[in-house]
């Protein structure tokens, strides 16, 4: 009879080990699939909703600034800022006036001899007359807007240095119920300290206003320095100096 071997015990151990940890190897790997999957779809589903998030935010922010237009639009001037009693204010200017029709090249800087201006040369093309507030970012230069003042314009001059929420007021102030007697001719706009001459301690906004030649045949450039915001200082300027009182007041 044929001898018979003992089984190769260390063999069949190894061969076991060895398909042991294929097996582990296979299922670690199938759950590092299994969780970069779910690490997937979660970064997916964030990405969707920060994208429908911000599309909602870029739809709905022009909505809403409409709403708030069109509510400001119906609210009178003086319901902005402070009293007129109150915004710190300087009586009125008398500025000798001229450059009625001097247009100049565009580009050419042209130096005013008051800050801001009241009147003088200015560019042909005046700022769009629709357009009621105006930020750093899309102001027009100076000299386009004295072009304004020649036919009426009244213009609220803001340091561009304002804090954010006084810069809000004025926008909305622009935008309110004007009176009469403003013919809907005004412009709120920056001014930086380094395009004219200094303005007064403390005084954060100027009207500015180019009167008509009067019966003496002398025209006059108008400005009133406010410390704070005040929608019943502006009203009274307004009526003070009105849209027909101007070099030329049926442009625009």
């Amino acid at each position: 009879m044929a001898a018979r071997w003992p089984p190769l015990a260390g063999k069949t151990n190894t061969v076991g080990k060895a398909s042991s940890q294929k097996q582990s190897r296979r299922e670690m790997i199938e759950r590092m699939q299994r969780e970069q999957s779910r690490s997937d779809r979660r970064r997916t589903i964030i990405i969707v909703v920060c994208s429908i998030v911000v599309g909602l935010a870029i739809i709905a922010y022009p909505a809403i600034k409409l709403v708030q237009d069109s509510r400001t639009k119906n609210q009178a001037l003086t319901d902005f800022g402070v009293a007129a009693s109150a915004a710190s204010c300087d009586p009125a200017t008398n500025d000798a006036a001229g450059g009625s029709q001097d247009h100049r090249p565009d580009g050419e800087k042209i130096l005013y001899s008051v800050s801001p201006p009241s009147s003088g040369p200015h560019y042909a093309v005046w700022a769009p007359f629709d357009k009621k507030f105006y930020s750093t970012s899309d102001r027009p230069p100076v000299e386009n807007l004295v072009h304004n003042l020649e036919h009426g314009y009244t213009i609220l001059w803001y340091r561009d240095t304002l804090p954010k929420n006084q810069i809000d007021e004025i926008e909305k102030l622009s935008k309110s119920k004007l009176p009469d007697s403003s013919s809907g001719k005004f412009i709120a706009a920056p001014y930086k300290q380094s395009e004219g001459k200094g303005w007064p301690e403390g005084k954060n906004l100027a009207f500015a206003h180019w009167s008509g030649p009067g019966a003496d045949q002398k025209s006059f450039g108008h400005r009133q320095f406010c410390g704070s915001v005040s929608g019943d200082a502006l009203k009274q300027f307004l009526e003070k100096y009105p849209a027909t009182d101007a070099q030329e007041p049926n442009g625009g």
